[in-house]
C-alpha cells in the first residue's frame, strides 16, 4: 500500500514550533523555523532576528527605566477671566503696644520680657510715658495674659482707619478681622473667617480694589529704651497680601508702607499646581499643632482641619517644637497648648524660635494647590500743601500730624488674568506603551495580536507538552490494568462458554476446580463466562 497523503497525512500538533512559525505574525519567524534542513539562509534569519530582538529589549528597558525615574516639567500660561477672588490683606502697625494703654502691672510682668526693662527701671520708664508711677502698697495680679495685653493695648482699627473704599463703595471695621501674629494684633480685610463671603473684583486697575487710610499714631510708639533685638525704629505699617487659606507671616513676608505718602500695589494673581510624590514633593494634608494628639470627640465628629499651607505648616510644626521645648505656644500660633507667660517669652520661647529659623528645623513640602500675588509698588508723597490744610480740617490734626502720620493704600489687581504655573508629567503611561508599539513594531514586527499569539502558543505547548505526559501515563496505566484482566481470561481457555444451539452443558462447581485461581473474582468472572 502507499503512504497516506494529502487530508489523510498526519497532522502536526498545534504545539510544534514549525506549525506556529508557519502562522505567527512576527517577522521573520516563519525564515527561521520553516521547513527543510539548516541553511546559511535560515542562519542569516535567525541572525537577524536575535539582534533586532535585543534591540527591541534594549530600547524598552531604557523606556522603562526613564519611565521609573518619574521627571516632571514646568509649564508657564497666561489666562483671562471675566472675575477673580479679591486676595487677603493683613495689616500691622509696627509698634506693637500703645504707650497711653500700658500700666504699672503690664510693666511688671512684661517689661522685662517685651521691652528689656529692669524693675528699678519702672519708675523711669512710667515717667517718659507721661504715666504716673505705681501707687505705694501695688501688688500685681497673680495672673497675665499676653493675649489680653495685646487687645487692649494694641493699636484700634477704629482709631487707625481714617477712610476705606472697596471698589468705590465705602467699607469699614467691620470688614476687617482680628488675627494674632508676632508684630502683635492686625488687622485682614476680604479672610473669609466664619463663612463670609469673598469680594471679586470685575475691573482691573486702580481705583477697583481696596484703598485705605490709615493714622499710624506715632504719638502712641513706645519710646526707645534700649537697643534689643525687637526694638523697632521704623514708623508705618506692615502689609502682607496673601490667599484666604493662608495664614499670614507678616514679620517675614509683609512689606512696608509709610506715613506721608500713598502706596500703589499692582498685584497679579499667581496660581501654582505641584505633583505629588513620586513625581515630586507636595503634600495636601495638615499638620496638628498639638505635640500630643488630643482625644477624639466622643459624637465621632472631628474638628476639621485648615487647608494645607505652607506657613501653615511651618506655624504648626514651629508651635509643636515650643510645645516640646518650653511646654507652651506663643499666642500667634494654633494648638491647645497653653500661651507662654512674660517669662517664659523672654527665657524660651523666643530664643528657642529665633534659633529654629536660623536652623531652619522645619521642612514643609510645597502645597498641590497655592495662590500667590506678584506685586509692584509704586508711591507717591502726600499730601500737599493744598490737602494738608483739608485733611487738617477734617480730622482736628495739625498739618504736621498729617504730614507725620497719614498714609494711603491703594491694592489693585493689574488686569484681569492669571498665571498658572503647573507641573505636569514629563512621561505618561500612554507614552510609555507608545513608545514600546513603535520599537516592537520597528525592530520585530509584532504587535499586541503577536503577544496574544504567543500566549497562545504558550498555552497550546503547556497542554500538549505537561498535561499530555500526565493524560499519556493515566491512559498507559488504564491499558496494562485491561492487559492483565485479558492475560487471566486466556489462562482460563477451558471454560469457554458454549456458544451451540444445543442444551448448555453444567458449569461444574467453582470451588472444587483445581486448575482455578484462588481469588474469588477470577472465580465469578469464569463462572459467569
Amino acid at each position: 500500500m502507499k503512504a497516506p497523503s494529502g487530508p489523510e497525512e498526519v497532522r502536526r500538533p498545534a504545539s510544534d514550533i514549525r506549525v506556529f512559525a508557519s502562522s505567527c505574525t512576527l517577522h521573520g519567524l516563519g525564515h527561521v523555523f520553516g521547513p527543510g534542513d539548516l541553511t546559511l539562509r535560515r542562519g542569516m534569519w535567525a541572525t537577524a532576528m536575535l539582534l533586532s530582538l535585543a534591540t527591541f529589549l534594549y530600547q524598552v528597558a531604557g523606556r522603562v527605566r526613564y519611565y521609573g525615574e518619574f521627571h516632571h516639567e514646568t509649564t508657564l500660561d497666561e489666562r483671562e477671566s471675566r472675575q477673580l477672588v479679591f486676595p487677603a490683606v493683613t495689616l500691622c502697625n509696627i509698634n506693637p503696644l500703645r504707650r497711653s494703654h500700658l500700666t504699672p502691672n503690664d510693666l511688671h510682668w512684661a517689661g522685662p520680657a517685651l521691652l528689656g526693662l529692669d524693675p528699678a527701671e519702672h519708675v523711669a520708664f512710667l515717667r517718659a510715658l507721661g504715666r504716673p508711677p505705681a501707687p505705694p502698697g501695688f501688688m500685681p495680679s497673680p495672673t497675665f495674659d499676653m493675649a489680653q495685653l495685646y487687645t487692649r493695648a494694641g493699636h484700634s482699627l477704629e482709631d487707625m482707619l481714617l477712610d476705606c473704599r472697596y471698589r468705590g463703595q465705602p467699607c469699614g471695621p467691620e470688614n476687617f478681622t482680628v488675627i494674632f501674629t508676632r508684630m502683635g494684633q492686625c488687622y485682614t480685610f476680604n479672610s473669609g473667617a466664619q463663612g463670609t463671603e469673598l469680594l471679586t473684583t470685575t475691573k482691573g486697575g486702580a481705583g477697583n480694589g481696596l484703598e485705605v487710610m490709615l493714622d499710624v499714631q506715632q504719638e502712641e510708639y513706645l519710646p526707645v529704651w534700649k537697643d534689643t533685638e525687637d526694638t523697632p525704629f521704623e514708623v508705618g505699617i506692615r502689609v502682607q497680601i496673601h490667599s484666604q487659606e493662608e495664614p499670614p507671616i507678616i514679620d517675614q513676608l509683609g512689606f512696608g508702607a509709610a506715613p506721608g505718602y500713598q502706596t500703589f500695589v499692582s498685584c497679579q494673581q499667581q496660581q501654582l499646581s505641584y505633583l505629588p510624590p513620586p513625581w515630586g514633593d507636595c503634600s495636601s494634608k495638615s499638620l496638628n499643632p498639638d505635640f500630643e494628639q488630643e482625644p477624639s470627640d466622643p459624637l465621632g465628629s472631628p474638628s476639621p482641619s485648615p487647608p494645607y499651607s505652607l506657613t501653615g505648616c511651618r506655624l504648626a510644626c514651629e508651635a509643636r517644637y515650643l510645645a516640646r521645648k518650653c511646654g507652651c505656644r506663643m499666642m500667634h500660633m494654633p494648638g491647645g497648648a497653653p500661651v507662654c507667660s512674660p517669662q517664659q517669652y523672654k527665657d524660651c520661647a523666643n530664643p528657642t524660635l529665633d534659633a529654629m529659623l536660623r536652623k531652619d528645623t522645619c521642612t514643609c513640602p510645597n502645597p498641590c494647590a497655592v495662590t500667590r500675588y506678584a506685586k509692584e509698588l509704586s508711591m507717591v508723597r502726600i499730601p500737599s500743601r493744598s490737602a494738608a490744610r483739608y485733611l487738617a480740617r477734617k480730622f482736628n490734626r495739625s498739618e504736621a500730624y498729617i504730614a507725620e502720620n497719614v498714609l494711603v493704600l491703594d491694592i489693585f489687581f493689574e488686569a484681569l488674568n492669571y498665571e498658572t504655573v503647573e507641573q505636569k508629567k514629563a512621561y505618561e503611561v500612554s507614552e510609555l506603551l507608545g513608545d514600546i508599539g513603535g520599537q516592537m513594531g520597528l525592530f520585530i514586527g509584532a504587535s499586541l495580536l503577536t503577544i496574544l499569539e504567543i500566549l497562545d502558543y504558550l498555552c497550546e505547548v503547556f497542554r500538549d507538552r505537561v498535561l499530555g505526559y500526565f493524560w499519556r501515563q493515566r491512559r498507559s496505566q488504564r491499558h496494562s490494568s485491561t492487559n492483565l484482566l485479558q492475560e487471566g481470561l486466556a489462562g482460563h481457555g477451558t471454560h469457554v462458554p458454549h456458544f451451540g444451539l444445543g442444551p448448555r452443558p453444567p458449569t461444574p462447581p467453582c470451588a472444587p476446580a483445581k486448575t482455578l485461581s484462588a481469588s474469588h473474582r477470577t472465580c465469578y468472572l469464569v463462572t459467569r463466562l
